[in-house]
């Protein structure tokens, strides 16, 4: 497969975390460019990849192959409707926006069909350690299949979905999951504290165990349970922490967590249909 052409259009945050992790993994810089209306984030993302960059939407667009939709979500109608003046017949759209569908973007985008992939990446992305799900519309070919699993794969895991619904699912799953797990961060370390450690020992020793735990779950062959179980020893202290998790309906209120996440992000969608 050549090179693909990709135009970003946004220059923000996730966009640059994209546009590095592609440039890592060997992309040209002349295959890259981006448009972005901050001077100041222009400068940067040009500077720091080596990348052309664009005041203005449209200028982006010459020549793509790939159009990254990396702006805001309430940015999103206005964007789209502008660049459909602009957007030749073939380019793929993928975008990274929260609570938009394919429809709506379909919608914004013109009379002219378009092939979209709907994916959401999630913050730790902007270390590489990313994880997001993707939806590709009725028109996107398997080549562009695999050009749009070549970008989000760039920073992390990218898994595909058969059903656009889904996405609510991953929002809630990794979308949102790690604030989950900062959360749990800080309860571990205030407790720490309460038991009487230093704060920064406290919460230090919260975070290098959070790392610990993640890696031995990636790089094992056995599931999470598994793992549990095998430092869960009969009558011990990790069994009466266990213990009293699962008292308090930990499993259950982990249930009830996702899923209050999960129609949050189907009621954000319906507020952006296509008008």
């Amino acid at each position: 497969m050549s090179t693909p052409r990709i135009a970003f259009i946004g220059g923000g945050n996730m966009a640059a975390s994209l546009i590095g992790g592609l440039r890592a993994r060997g992309t040209p810089a002349d295959a890259i460019c981006a448009s972005d209306p901050g001077e100041e984030q222009r400068r940067k993302i040009g500077t720091e990849h080596g990348i052309q960059t664009f005041a203005r939407n449209a200028d982006a667009l010459a020549g793509a192959d790939v159009v990254v939709l990396a702006v805001k979500p309430q940015l999103m109608q206005t964007v789209c409707r502008d660049l459909a003046q602009h957007l030749g017949e073939a380019p793929l759209i993928v975008s990274i926006a929260a609570g938009i569908g394919c429809d709506s973007l379909q919608h914004w985008l013109g009379p002219q069909p378009r092939a979209i992939v709907r994916c959401m990446p999630n913050t730790p992305s902007l270390l590489g350690q990313g994880a997001s799900g993707l939806y590709a519309n009725a028109r996107v070919s398997a080549e562009q299949k695999a050009q749009a699993e070549q970008l989000l794969s760039a920073v992390g895991l990218a898994l595909w979905l058969d059903d656009e619904q889904l996405i609510d699912a991953v929002t809630a799953v990794s979308g949102s999951g790690p604030a989950y797990f900062f959360l749990l961060i800080e309860a571990m370390t205030a407790a720490g504290e309460q038991l009487g450690l230093p704060r920064e020992i406290a919460a230090r020793l919260t975070l290098q165990t959070a790392l610990g735990a993640a890696r031995m779950a990636c790089e094992s062959d056995v599931e999470a349970a598994e793992l549990r179980r095998r430092v869960t020893s009969p009558n011990g202290t990790t069994e009466a922490a266990i213990k009293t998790f699962q008292a308090g309906g930990f499993e259950a209120l982990v249930q009830q967590a996702l899923n209050a996440a999960a129609q949050r992000s189907a009621e954000l969608a319906q507020t952006k249909e296509p008008s």
